[in-house]
């Protein structure tokens, strides 16, 4: 009898300290947003945003990003460029920053 409660008080220990041992290698981060001007831009692929704190910031674009202009509306095309003022909605995967939304914003 203390031979199987000795076993079932080792197993519960075992699987406890193997749930714990258990990490992700891809880190996600629910969202967040930047706000810059755009400095470098590759159509479809990467933009460069100078938020201001003295290091610009690469993000690369999602297949699917979503233009909007300065009220939220969605547009068709946004036709970035250097020295646009835009906000970005991103998701952080892993060491990427990963835009889903663009929004250009008034001058």
């Amino acid at each position: 009898m203390i031979k199987s409660i000795l076993g079932v008080i080792c197993a519960a220990a075992l699987l406890i300290g193997f749930a714990h041992a258990q990490t992700s290698s891809t880190t996600t981060v629910s969202g967040a947003e930047s706000t810059g001007t755009i400095t470098g831009y590759t159509p479809g692929s990467v933009l460069v945003l100078d938020t201001g704190t003295g290091e610009p910031v690469q993000f690369k674009l999602s297949k699917n990003v979503i233009y909007a202009d300065s009220d939220g509306k969605v547009i068709e095309a946004a036709g970035l460029r250097t020295n646009l003022k835009i906000r970005v909605h991103y998701i952080k995967v892993g060491g990427d920053n990963v835009v889903d939304k663009v929004t250009l914003m008034g001058n």
